[in-house]
């Protein structure tokens, strides 16, 4: 349903020694370039309305509403020469911008 790359998993254990909050969350908001845009935060707290996935020592949160926009995706940790990002890549996205932190069904 969504999974991470071994970047990915790394890149958040190595924030997350930083971080007080035990999940990484990743959800979906409006706007961006795109009309949608992927937001990654730290959390505390789990709620009603959250899916819980466990990679390894890394959990991670995402709301049921933007599991819908995300079915299917992928989190990557990038580092190239434009710098060092998340990329989601997601089946479900007609288009991304180049930076690939907004998209558009």
């Amino acid at each position: 349903m969504f999974d991470l790359s071994k970047n990915a998993i790394k890149r958040i254990r190595e924030i997350s020694l930083k971080q007080k909050q035990k999940y990484f969350r990743i959800s979906v908001d409006g706007g961006g370039c795109q009309g949608f845009s992927y937001k990654f935060t730290f959390d505390g707290k789990i709620n009603k309305d959250d899916k819980l996935f466990e990679f390894s020592d890394i959990q991670i949160l995402i709301d049921l509403t933007s599991l819908n926009f995300l079915k299917g995706s992928q989190l990557d940790f990038v580092d190239d020469m434009i710098g060092s990002y998340f990329k989601v890549t997601n089946p479900n996205a007609s288009s991304t911008c180049g930076c690939g932190t907004s998209f558009s069904l």
